[in-house]
């Protein structure tokens, strides 16, 4: 039986890593750094970019559908008005 101090917490994420590559999970287990640490920053970096960019595309085609309505609730108020 192991002791108290032995045990740790297996999260989520760490069980994806291990399901994706049980080498790389290994080693970070065992504290082994990257060597393409930068290629990894670079890599988040772009990610955040990435979603940065959808982030404003959805706000951006939210603002469109907006518009859209009120146009046509302005064009239903125009013709209402000179048909009356």
């Amino acid at each position: 039986m192991t002791k108290k101090s032995e045990r740790r917490i297996i999260r989520a994420s760490e069980i994806a890593s291990y399901l994706y590559c049980k080498r790389a999970w290994w080693y970070a287990i065992k504290g082994v750094r990257s060597q393409n640490e930068q290629e990894l920053v670079n890599g988040q970096e772009l990610h955040y970019q990435h979603g940065t960019t959808v982030f404003v595309s959805g706000l951006l085609r939210l603002l469109a559908y907006a518009l859209i309505l009120l146009a046509l609730g302005l064009f239903t108020v125009y013709v209402a008005r000179h048909l009356v």
